[in-house]
């Protein structure tokens, strides 16, 4: 299930998808936003490789950017697709906008 122009989709995320916002958090969660609205708990542990071995700095990892819709670190060297992160991530619901 997805969100899109505040109507709930059944079914997965369509490809073009993008990330609007990336909020790093503790333990290597991040918040991200999708273009769509919808907002989720991405678990960037779950990446593996040497590719991603930099993001276990914090300091790193607390530094992301967003380029295109993508979420990057370290000028562009590590990125992740936004399919990924969405797939890789967890529902979100603040407490303060549900009320």
């Amino acid at each position: 299930m997805y969100i899109k122009d505040d109507i709930c989709y059944a079914g997965e995320m369509c490809s073009g998808i993008k990330i609007t916002e990336a909020k790093p958090l503790r333990g290597r969660m991040m918040l991200v936003t999708f273009s769509t609205g919808e907002k989720r708990l991405f678990d960037a542990t779950r990446l593996e490789g040497p590719a991603f071995k930099p993001l276990e700095d914090e300091r790193i990892f607390s530094a992301p950017k967003l380029f295109h819709g993508v979420i990057t670190w370290q000028n562009g060297e590590i990125d992740v697709a936004p399919e990924a992160v969405y797939m890789n991530s967890y529902a979100y619901t603040d407490k303060c906008d549900a009320m």
